[in-house]
């Protein structure tokens, strides 16, 4: 993701929960478009033998599209999808955890944009597709009818595509977004809200009662 006019595009997926002592065992979930796995690379579905192994723990809610990972000891859910030929995740965590570690000291969540190598410059869109902003705008309005985020960031997935499919993506991460916030009256975010210009926008990580929302949903 970018805050700027770049789009980028997700086709692996790395999570790495590490050992905690008297908790959970080091695990890693990796994900590629069209291998969605429902376990941990080692083949388990929680954080091992541990007394705390129960508080990690993965679940399938659609096989193959749809893979919720549950982190309980660190007050963390990330969903991850396939749609549209990529894939996307939504993630609540709590902030003190979000913003633990500074990028020198491990790999941590990118919440500020991603590296130059992973971003697509709006220069490459005559060669996507033939897709108007207009266009883009009815097909988004059809299932995120109020001008928020999710619209905005709709409205430029599909334009620098051209795949009408990514509205499919953005009305997920307003669902994740639905099912995370204690607040409903928070759920839907305007340019104003943000500080940023959303229509350029395909990373949103507002900070809201303490959580951190962050969606990628990416080319």
């Amino acid at each position: 993701m970018a805050l700027g006019a770049n789009a980028t595009a997700t086709r692996k997926l790395t999570i790495i929960f590490k050992n905690m002592q008297e908790c959970i065992d080091q695990k890693v979930y990796q994900a590629e478009v069209d291998n969605l796995p429902a376990a941990f690379e080692d083949g388990s579905i929680n954080g091992g033998d541990q007394p705390g192994g129960s508080s990690l723990s993965i679940q399938t809610a659609n096989p193959g599209n749809h893979v919720e990972i549950q982190a309980a000891y660190i007050g963390t859910t990330i969903i991850i999808r396939q749609t549209a030929g990529q894939l996307s995740f939504s993630i609540k965590v709590a902030e003190d955890v979000a913003m633990a570690f500074s990028a020198e000291q491990d790999l941590q969540l990118c919440v500020g944009g991603c590296p130059p190598s992973q971003r697509l410059s709006r220069s490459e869109r005559s060669r996507r597709g033939a897709i108007t902003i207009d266009t883009a705008r009815r097909l988004c309005k059809e299932g995120l009818p109020v001008e928020d985020a999710y619209f905005h960031s709709c409205v430029f997935d599909v334009l620098i595509s051209g795949d009408p499919n990514f509205t499919v993506a953005a009305q997920a991460a307003l669902e994740d977004a639905r099912a995370f916030l204690p607040d409903l009256e928070k759920l839907h975010l305007f340019p104003s809200d943000a500080g940023v210009s959303l229509s350029s926008a395909t990373l949103l990580a507002p900070l809201l009662s303490g959580l951190f929302v962050l969606w990628l949903c990416i080319q």
